[in-house]
């Protein structure tokens, strides 16, 4: 159930963003922007599953022949001669093959994640037309027997809404960011399947700080092999400079979380995250960290202090 629960959070938090955002500008009846936006989410996802998941099944297919062949055909540098045998001795291959097998196990259960997405965007439309009364009638719990329970629930929920939904919106829009620069800066150098790469590096973006790391690693082979060194130091310079932009830009502007975590315990939470949680774990394993920090009041004494004034 975590896929169908987290799902129709992310959608009805990014929903209900892209719509106060739209109202700020047009006045309209916001029932009706709920309507256009999720018939334009529909059609959208319609006609990607129709002209570009065949595509991009194909091109995973090519991509991953691109990499065997790269470990498999000897090369006439020495030292890249020396990292393929280091990597086979390792039995890397045998990893990939275990890539390999995971992704037709995906795709054959793609059908599963079909249908958790499909009703996680129905829950979420019935959440986003239905918001007013949705709001109005949970207040009745306020006078109910169990007040408490409800004012502790409102506590939480405000608190989880204010770091967990706008971390998740500011890596979304980061790994957004990330694609299309990268995605441009391939094009230009003229790599092959460009969009299978264009789509690992935006679910990677997902993914805080490891996600650059993770991609560096196909990105930096099919480079050499299109290119040599030369062509590997772009792709480095590449990932360098929209990294930088995605620190000293984006993530102030975007990031609306109130403690800046070191990189040690990013990698620790990320580990961990996926041990428990698998795939979601890398994605939102940061958010709910910083969700418990801001319940705990573990915050940047600059941040206090500006909180404090504002109080005063």
């Amino acid at each position: 159930m975590i896929d169908i629960i987290l799902l129709t959070f992310i959608f009805s938090f990014l929903i209900t963003r892209l719509e106060n955002f739209i109202l700020k500008r047009i006045n309209v009846y916001r029932q009706i922007i709920v309507l256009l936006l999720y018939t334009m989410i529909a059609m959208g996802l319609t006609f990607v599953a129709v002209r570009y998941v065949p595509a991009l099944t194909d091109q995973i297919s090519q991509l991953f022949k691109f990499l065997n062949t790269f470990f498999t055909t000897e090369s006439n540098n020495d030292f890249i001669n020396y990292l393929v045998k280091m990597a086979n001795e390792i039995d890397i291959m045998k990893y990939t093959e275990q890539g390999v097998q995971m992704a037709v196990t995906y795709l054959t259960n793609i059908g599963v994640v079909l249908v958790n997405v499909f009703i996680a965007l129905i829950l979420s439309l019935f959440f986003s037309l239905g918001r007013d009364h949705l709001i109005s009638f949970t207040k009745q719990f306020a006078t109910s027997k169990i007040a408490f329970v409800y004012e502790e629930m409102k506590y939480f929920g405000t608190k989880f809404s204010a770091t967990f939904g706008k971390v998740i919106e500011a890596q979304f829009l980061i790994a957004l960011v990330n694609c299309v620069l990268t995605t441009i800066a391939l094009w230009v150098l003229g790599f092959p399947q460009l969009f299978a790469l264009s789509v690992m590096v935006f679910l990677l973006g997902l993914i805080p700080v490891a996600g650059v790391i993770i991609s560096m690693v196909p990105l930096t082979i099919i480079a050499y092999t299109i290119g040599g060194f030369e062509y590997v130091f772009y792709i480095a310079l590449v990932v360098v400079v929209i990294h930088a932009l995605e620190s000293y830009v984006l993530n102030p502007k975007l990031m609306s979380a109130k403690t800046d975590l070191p990189v040690f315990y990013t990698f620790i939470i990320l580990i961990f995250g996926e041990h428990f949680f698998g795939v979601w774990g890398l994605i939102v394993g940061i958010p709910v960290v910083m969700f418990f920090l801001d319940v705990l009041g573990v915050t940047d004494q600059a941040e206090h202090l500006l909180e404090r004034k504002k109080q005063a």
